[in-house]
């Protein structure tokens, strides 16, 4: 699936809007693939495996960045 990072809080979690989908998709600097949180800005396309079974809300995990980001 692929998103927009729109937040990023400096406790190294943030939440991803996709396309078509009500809710954001929380994620935690432990579901990063190959780039470190610090090297994320807000607005940036990523790419990432959505899990809607957390009764939390929905997370994204195997995040990486976007080809061409």
């Amino acid at each position: 699936m692929q998103g927009k990072i729109v937040l990023l809080d400096e406790r190294k979690f943030g939440f991803i809007a996709a396309e078509g989908v009500e809710k954001d998709y929380f994620f935690h600097q432990s579901g990063l693939q190959d780039v470190g949180f610090s090297e994320l800005t807000e607005g940036q396309q990523v790419e990432f495996m959505p899990f809607d079974d957390d009764k939390r809300g929905p997370r994204a995990e195997h995040i990486t960045l976007k080809e061409g980001e």
